[in-house]
């Protein structure tokens, strides 16, 4: 049987005797990249406006010194169009980026209803000298991240005050009975301790059951602050409940935040309560198409940190400019997959 002599890419010198009559396989070898990229700047855009829906989100996302711009629409979850940065983005970056999607959809007659982004400063100025008056949502989550931080900041505050009210005793087990009544209330306080921190959930979690609530009242007993921090966040997620207007929600907010104020220490620490993005994270409420949160173009973002994770080449400006190109025609594709797969289910099932 005739052999074939196999030189390996990137080895000087040697040679590897190799059995297998058939020809080297070419799967891969070509670079679709700048292909790709022609494709997702002419046919992939024409696709995916086909059915905008005029919403969208728009985020940044930093990868080491560069930074990725995306637009997505909010609805059908397709990216439109994207930039690649070697520095941080400026207000005159993100003007530039949206004057460009802007430009595609006056050439579709095409028109922006809302745009979801995070609470980043880099948006509204841009958005209001290309867009003009547009709805502007800020994310929801983003927004009650920040507030579940703060609120779960102040918790740990009350057990950092607890561990220092803690008795002193002198070392060896404690003789008579004062040092014994010591010995005992600091290991109630202790054990309180461990249970506000293990327990430290309850505080921020959406829904709680009976359960629930009763070892929160038996975990907080004696601690008005901490049951207060739980009205606080209670109220904050009814601000969210798509059943109200924005006007009496904003309502709801001042209210809330008077309360907050009554609260001394409450009032240093949740001083997100009182920032403008919580009210324009209250949009959404008076207009039932546009999407609370920005989850259509963090998603996109989450799949290119997983990917940057096994692929440690991709780390050039062109290269980045390349795969995100590829990403677009991933997501055409997997559409259509979806559709065929439905057809032959379909089919199957008769």
């Amino acid at each position: 049987m005739a052999c074939r002599t196999v030189k390996p890419p990137g080895i000087c010198g040697g040679t590897i005797e190799s059995l297998c009559l058939l020809p080297l396989s070419r799967t891969g070898s070509r670079r679709r990249e700048k292909k790709g990229r022609g494709q997702a700047e002419g046919e992939y855009l024409q696709w995916a406006l086909a059915t905008f829906s005029g919403y969208i989100a728009a985020a940044e996302l930093y990868d080491g010194p560069f930074c990725i711009l995306s637009i997505v629409d909010n609805r059908t979850f397709k990216r439109l169009v994207y930039e690649v940065l070697d520095h941080n983005p400026s207000h005159a970056d993100i003007e530039r980026f949206f004057r460009r999607f802007q430009a595609a959809l006056a050439a579709r007659g095409l028109v922006l209803q809302g745009v979801t982004t995070d609470g980043s400063p880099l948006y509204p100025e841009p958005l209001r000298k290309v867009f003009g008056v547009v709805t502007h949502q800020v994310c929801e989550f983003h927004v009650l991240a920040d507030i579940t931080g703060a609120i779960l900041h102040a918790a740990a505050k009350v057990r950092k005050r607890l561990n220092q009210a803690l008795p002193k005793l002198p070392r060896g087990r404690p003789a008579g009975k004062r040092a014994k009544r010591l010995a005992r209330r600091k290991k109630r306080l202790q054990q309180r301790v461990a249970e506000l921190f293990e327990h430290r959930y309850l505080f921020v979690q959406r829904e709680l059951t009976e359960a629930e609530r009763k070892l929160l009242r038996s975990i907080t007993r004696g601690l008005r602050l901490l049951r207060a921090l739980r009205e606080v966040m209670e109220e904050v997620y009814r601000l969210f409940d798509r059943r109200c207007r924005i006007q009496t929600a904003l309502d709801k907010l001042r209210k809330l935040q008077y309360r907050v104020k009554c609260f001394r220490n409450l009032g240093q620490t949740l001083q997100t309560l009182f920032s403008p993005n919580l009210a324009k994270a209250l949009t959404f409420l008076d207009d039932s198409l546009l999407p609370a949160t920005s989850n259509a173009v963090e998603r996109g973002n989450r799949r290119h940190r997983k990917m940057q994770k096994s692929i440690y080449r991709v780390r050039t400006h062109e290269a980045m400019i390349c795969r995100m190109a590829l990403d677009l025609l991933r997501d055409r594709q997997c559409t259509e997959r979806r559709h065929t797969l439905a057809a032959l289910h379909h089919a199957r099932t008769g």
